[in-house]
C-alpha cells in the first residue's frame, strides 16, 4: 500500500469519463469476474506494455483477482492510487483498465498505466485516458512507463 494521498483533500476525484464506445469508472471488487475474464483474454496485449520483469497475469486466479481489486478499491478510497475499469456501454464486458500510481521517479508526480483488449481499443483508450488526466487531474508531470518512458528508468 502507498502511504499518503496523491491528491489534495479538496480535490474532487473524477468518478467517470466517457470515451468512444466505453467509459471509465472506479474499479471495485464487484467487478472481479468481468475483470478477470478481460485480463485473461488480454494477456498478449498486456505484455506489450507491462513491466518486462513482471509475470502478471500468469498464474492469476479469480480469488487472487478479487483480493487485488479489493486493494485497488481501498487505495482509491484512501486517495493513494486510482484504478479505473474500462467498460462497454451497458457494462456487460470489461474492456481494460487504467491506473494512476505515485511515482518512484522524482521527475514525475505519478505514473499512468493502461491496457485494453485489442490494439485498436488501446489507441482509443490511450487518447481518452491522457485527455482525462490532462483535463481533470491536478498533475503536471505524468509518466507512462512502458509507453513514453523506458522501463529501465524505473
Amino acid at each position: 500500500m502507498y502511504s499518503r494521498p496523491i491528491v489534495p483533500a479538496e480535490f474532487i476525484v473524477p468518478q467517470r469519463v466517457d470515451g468512444p464506445g466505453f467509459h471509465l469508472r472506479q474499479l471495485k471488487m464487484l467487478d472481479a469476474e468481468k475483470d478477470f475474464e478481460a485480463v485473461m483474454a488480454s494477456a498478449a496485449e498486456i505484455a506489450k506494455t507491462w513491466r518486462p520483469t513482471s509475470q502478471w497475469p500468469a498464474g492469476l486466479t479469480l480469488e487472487v483477482n478479487r483480493m487485488e481489486l479489493g486493494w485497488h478499491q481501498v487505495e482509491f478510497d484512501l486517495r493513494h492510487s486510482f484504478a479505473y475499469t474500462v467498460m462497454n456501454g451497458d457494462e456487460s464486458q470489461c474492456l481494460g483498465c487504467c491506473y494512476i500510481y505515485p511515482s518512484s521517479n522524482p521527475s514525475y508526480e505519478v505514473t499512468a498505466h493502461y491496457w485494453a483488449r485489442t490494439s485498436d481499443l488501446d489507441v482509443s483508450l490511450g487518447k481518452t485516458f491522457r485527455s482525462f488526466l490532462a483535463e481533470q487531474w491536478p498533475f503536471k508531470h505524468i509518466a507512462f512507463p512502458g509507453r513514453e518512458q523506458a522501463w529501465s528508468e524505473w
